[in-house]
């Protein structure tokens, strides 16, 4: 069962390094075929009992990743989670902060075990049914057979699913296979520091623009926001 954190738990902040390599897997990552259509986003929180205080930032930080995303095309997210005892939610694709924001305030997290398996699975079979650019999922916990879940990313990554994984606190055994995850699939890990919700509201933004435009607007998306992400796009062309 997901354990609550302390205050002191959730204190240990991403680096700049750690960033700047995230931020460096996202572009290094394949771009997505042209298709004239919104880029789409599978957005996966653990919602256990741990995960209460996050839901309500994340809440705040969602829109920034359809304003971000506006002259691409657009962005559709579809909601995940799970929590309690073996309940797991998907929601249908959202393509404006206004259908996904009620979404999020309804959820109520519950105490149980993780479902990370789930949302793989969940993620290919979307991906069977139609496009999807890229799978973020937001967590502090894994409580499930690192080899089963390492079979399920790989399989995302043959789909061209890249899973960009962000984890709250720096528990080792959930770092251990969350980053297995993030390899596996072709996509990214960081950590993130629940008290800094700009960092990870830019990464949520960076992920969502490079899902929506690729590469290329990735780098511009940097020019205009400076910081953490300007730091990555100065170094795509070396």
């Amino acid at each position: 069962m997901s354990p609550d954190r302390t205050g002191k738990d959730l204190q240990g902040q991403s680096s700049s390094a750690e960033v700047d390599a995230f931020l460096r897997q996202v572009a290094a990552t394949p771009p997505r075929a042209a298709s004239g259509r919104r880029g789409r986003l599978i957005f996966t929180m653990d919602a256990t009992a741990s995960r209460e205080p996050s839901w309500d930032r994340a809440a705040g930080i969602q829109a920034a990743m359809f304003h971000e995303t506006g002259d691409l095309g657009g962005l559709e997210v579809q909601l995940c989670h799970y929590g309690g005892y073996r309940d797991f939610h998907a929601s249908p694709w959202c393509a404006s902060a206004d259908e996904l924001l009620p979404l999020m305030t309804a959820v109520r997290c519950a105490a149980g075990l993780t479902q990370i398996g789930r949302v793989l699975d969940h993620a290919a079979a979307e991906a069977g049914r139609g496009q999807v650019n890229a799978l973020v999922f937001v967590g502090d916990c894994v409580e499930e057979d690192l080899d089963g879940l390492a079979g399920r990313a790989g399989k995302l990554g043959l789909l061209g699913v890249p899973a960009f994984v962000f984890q709250e606190g720096r528990d080792p055994t959930a770092e251990r296979a969350l980053r297995e995850i993030a390899r596996l699939s072709g996509g990214a890990w960081c950590p993130f520091d629940a008290g800094s919700p700009r960092v990870l509201k830019d990464l949520l933004s960076a992920v969502a623009v490079f899902a929506a435009g690729g590469r290329k607007a990735l780098a511009d998306f940097g020019r205009r926001r400076g910081g953490e992400v300007l730091r990555l796009t100065r170094q795509l062309g070396k």
